[in-house]
């Protein structure tokens, strides 16, 4: 839907508040959540623009003060709200969740279909009949009662008992997604952590609101074999990491005592007592490093959001599992002691058992404050001054190896796509009419050869050495007049012998250059190389008023460096949002003239290096600024 930028983007409006308090009452009544939710989810000062998608469907987003997308409508749908990821994010179950394996995900942020081997879990306490909106995160292999944050959201395709057959086919029709061109419009904040499956809140068992879970795989731990191929992607080995990585695999350096959990045969209190200490110091480390910059406006956030962005995500990286003893025959000779995969650190496993109470302890120590709403408590503020908070010691979290982890990702992502630079080289060949053909052949060089300038000047020191012409007081000047080839070279028909008797060897090469042939050859990836006679000028881009005081920008000369005018056209016409022509220079039949209006010439160079024109071949000229 979203693979390509929007067009036809008007300008924002905001909404009045009327409108937005109807906007709030639809998402109030459409996905059941409390009028509190419904402000997160709905915030003042809101505002509405009108887009077009590459396929020239119309609609309507709406945009967070931040400049967030947070909702959008299409025209054959134009009664039906849509969430985004960025609010998928503010509430985890707003939709139903549909879970995918690591390796699907990158298909999906290219636009595909999710397809019905790709479904590992259908997470929801109702029905779900196509076309249903529905939420698609990763699934979590190692953490089976969690999942990962929604990467997608797209219409149920096929129903629930075709999907549990498994089978062929679209399970889901993909909206929009992470990354796509309309997330990219937003902040492109990085996706939070993982959410427990179930709902957060007081733990009861067989209470309602618990999500009732679907698990297409059965007792299965691994997806099926028919999710090796989705969207005709092979996902065997190799294939890319998840966005998001709940539990790296990597051992990192503390700069803190590693956390430990009991050993084996330890009482289970112990064990919660360990957890319950983790995710407390965990909530320090997230107020700490990130919560206490956030303006106030970001506040309230929903329980569950606090847990799965500010409380999963700052646990240590690594925690050490107990060593076993050497006579432990439990533990196969040379095996990993534990430390292969990450443990159970969850509220589940602590000894508060649910979030809510844990949040009540924290609003108690006056960590933080929380207010007591249905269907689950919201965080109010955080106490960023608090002793515990100042004289906690950070330590590398999960979150920490996440950053570094998409830094190196983005770093390799930037390498790939940077294009590389054209190989310009200014040639020059011996021209005998003009009298240069005669310096080589009496010097002894090749006559018929293609000299760079650096090669140029190495040819005119070996001539000079050979013949003892470098002037003897100083030798950064040479005796021309003591040598006739030489002196016919640099003579002008106005230079008289006394002028010509000393001069530099710079002006020597530069005088002989003068009278050969002009040659340039242009290499480019994925291009043959291009040489062709005749002098290489860089390509002008001028601003010019035209027709009053209407300016204009002309480029011109983009022949050489194997640029087309149509094609530079259509891309600055689309990158400069602004009408482009092509017209033929006058008296040069092969050589056109490109116009875009408007002042472009920062948009037109940037396009120009970008298609691996080198800076120095590119002549710029304001001429709209009066003197």
């Amino acid at each position: 839907m979203f693979k390509k930028p929007l067009s036809n983007l008007k300008t924002s409006a905001p909404l009045r508040s009327s409108d937005r308090r109807k906007l709030k009452q639809r998402v109030i009544a459409t996905y059941n959540v409390s009028p509190e939710i419904g402000d997160i989810l709905v915030p003042e000062g809101l505002m509405s623009r009108k887009f077009a998608t590459n396929t020239n469907e119309q609609g309507v987003a709406y945009w967070s003060p931040d400049g967030d997308p947070l909702w959008f409508s299409l025209a054959k749908d134009a009664d039906e709200l849509i969430p985004t990821v960025y609010t998928l994010w503010k509430k985890y179950d707003l939709l139903p969740c549909i879970t995918t394996p690591t390796a699907v995900i990158p298909v999906l942020m290219g636009g595909a279909d999710l397809m019905i081997p790709g479904v590992v879990q259908i997470l929801s306490s109702q029905t779900l009949v196509p076309p249903q909106l529905v939420a698609i995160s990763q699934y979590i292999k190692d953490s089976p009662t969690t999942c990962g944050p929604p990467l997608a959201v797209g219409r149920l395709a096929a129903d629930l008992g075709k999907l549990k057959a498994g089978g062929k086919g679209k399970a889901v029709h993909l909206l929009h997604s992470w990354k796509d061109c309309l997330f990219n419009v937003g902040s492109r904040v990085d996706p939070p952590g993982v959410v427990e499956i179930q709902e957060v809140g007081e733990s009861k068992e067989g209470a309602e609101g618990q999500a009732a879970e679907t698990d297409i795989t059965g007792k299965q731990d691994e997806p099926s074999d028919e999710v090796q191929e989705v969207g005709g992607t092979d996902f065997g080995e190799g294939s890319p990491d998840p966005p998001v990585d709940p539990a790296p695999r990597h051992l990192v350096r503390q700069p803190r005592p590693v956390p430990q959990l009991p050993k084996e045969g330890e009482s289970h209190s112990d064990s919660c007592r360990e957890v319950s200490t983790i995710l407390r110091n965990a909530v320090l480390q997230a107020i700490r490093a990130t919560l206490k910059s956030l303006p106030t406006s970001s506040f309230p956030v929903p329980a569950g959001t606090f847990y799965s962005s500010y409380i999963l995500p700052y646990r240590p990286a690594f925690v050490r599992r107990p060593v076993p003893e050497p006579d432990d025959s439990s533990v196969p000779p040379g095996s990993d002691s534990g430390t292969s995969e990450y443990p159970l650190i969850d509220i589940k496993h602590s000894t508060y058992k649910s979030l809510a109470a844990f949040l009540k302890v924290l609003d108690k120590q006056g960590i933080l404050t929380i207010k007591d709403m249905k269907p689950e408590p919201l965080v109010m503020s955080v106490a960023a001054s608090h002793s515990e908070v100042l004289s906690h010691t950070p330590y590398v979290s999960l979150r920490d190896i996440q950053l570094k982890e998409e830094k190196r990702e983005k770093r390799e992502e930037e390498e790939k796509a940077r294009v590389q630079e054209m190989e310009i080289k200014e040639l020059w060949k011996p021209h005998a009419p003009s009298g240069s053909g005669r310096f080589f052949s009496e010097g002894g060089f090749d006559s018929s050869a293609l000299y760079t300038y650096a090669e140029l000047k190495a040819t005119v020191i070996k001539y000079i050495t050979a013949r003892h012409l470098v002037n003897a007081h100083d030798q950064s000047y040479v005796n021309v007049s003591q040598d006739e080839v030489l002196l016919s070279i640099v003579a002008g028909k106005n230079d008289s012998d006394e002028s010509l008797e000393f001069l530099k060897r710079e002006e020597v090469v530069q005088k002989l250059s003068e009278k050969m042939q002009n040659w340039y050859e242009i290499r480019a990836e994925g291009r043959e190389p291009l040489l062709r006679k005749g002098q290489l000028k860089p390509i002008s881009v001028v601003a010019k008023t035209r027709q009053g005081r209407r300016a204009n920008t002309l480029i011109s000369g983009f022949e050489p460096f194997l640029l087309e005018a149509d094609e530079m056209a259509e891309e600055l016409r689309r990158i400069c949002a602004g009408s482009t022509g092509v017209s033929p220079l006058p008296g040069k039949a092969v050589r056109s003239e490109v116009l875009v209006q408007g002042k472009q010439i920062k948009a037109v160079t940037d396009f120009l290096l970008s298609r691996g024109v080198p800076k120095k071949w590119i002549e710029t000229a304001d001429l709209t600024v009066k003197k």
